[in-house]
């Protein structure tokens, strides 16, 4: 297929994890801040780091910078999507620090869906900071035609007896600010005329890294105090929509958490699964 040229493709940058950003996206989860010299960022945290800011007439229609750069330049397909990934956590971040991200292409590969063509570019992030490495990631990035709903019905999920559950709410304020500290301009996530008139979705759309923030997070909540995560997966099944309330399930399965946002149809939006230390 076209793009395979791409695969193996490196690049390398660097940047800093600025308090404000660390700031900002405390408040905007209603987390506390990390305290003291020795307090790591949270897990998922480094998402808001090198973004990728560019002029107006560097961004598509879709408030992503125009196709093409570091990532394969995927023309025929008009939505992009984050969706999913794998992280193996190796040392901790902390405001201040100086970081250092090598991507490299693994792997361009198209595929048939209910939905049409996809093309699913799988890219691989290697963080290192002043104390060592950090962590290994691999991102699930996937482009799919503007035909077809954009979101299907979908029925309840099976009910997790044995789940530990919290509820957090993806206000259309919350989504924006989000999208701010990622540096994030995709206007599915704050644009409701754009996300509802040009893609079709029925409101704005909860980020995924969000969801997979917050399960990263509840995962710690339900676990034993002074837990870590040592390794962290998740996919998105279908579009969690803002302004209406997401249920964030937790359960242990064989020393793993297993993790899954609802929406209030019952309906799951992303899984996910924790390996803790």
């Amino acid at each position: 297929m076209p793009y395979q040229e791409f695969v193996g493709r490196a690049e390398t940058r660097e940047d800093r994890v600025d308090p404000r950003l660390v700031e900002g996206l405390a408040a905007t989860l209603s987390r506390p801040l990390p305290q003291g010299a020795e307090g790591d960022l949270p897990p998922l945290w480094h998402w808001m780091l090198f973004q990728d800011w560019k002029p107006a007439d560097g961004l598509g229609p879709d408030g992503h910078p125009k196709r093409g750069g570091f990532l394969p330049p995927v023309h025929h397909l008009e939505r992009r999507m984050w969706a999913g990934g794998r992280v193996a956590f190796q040392g901790g971040l902390r405001s201040g620090d100086a970081v250092r991200r090598t991507s490299t292409i693994l792997s361009v590969e198209s595929k048939t869906g209910g939905s049409g063509e996809l093309v699913f570019v799988t890219v691989r992030h290697v963080l290192e900071g002043p104390r060592g490495p950090v962590l290994e990631e691999e991102q699930d990035i996937v482009y799919r035609g503007a035909g077809g709903a954009a979101v299907k019905a979908a029925p309840p999920a099976p009910r997790w007896e044995d789940a530990a559950s919290a509820v957090v709410m993806p206000d259309p304020v919350l989504l924006f600010r989000y999208s701010a500290l990622t540096g994030n301009g995709h206007r599915i996530h704050y644009d409701h005329p754009y996300v509802t008139q040009v893609e079709g979705y029925p409101g704005l759309v909860v980020h995924g890294p969000l969801q997979a923030t917050w399960l990263a997070q509840h995962a710690l909540d339900i676990s034993a105090p002074g837990a870590r995560l040592a390794a962290f997966r998740y996919r998105g099944q279908r579009p969690a929509i803002g302004g209406h309330p997401l249920t964030l399930l937790g359960r242990r399965a064989e020393g793993r958490i297993l993790l899954e946002t609802r929406d209030p149809q019952g309906a799951t939006c992303q899984v996910a699964e924790a390996t803790l230390v």
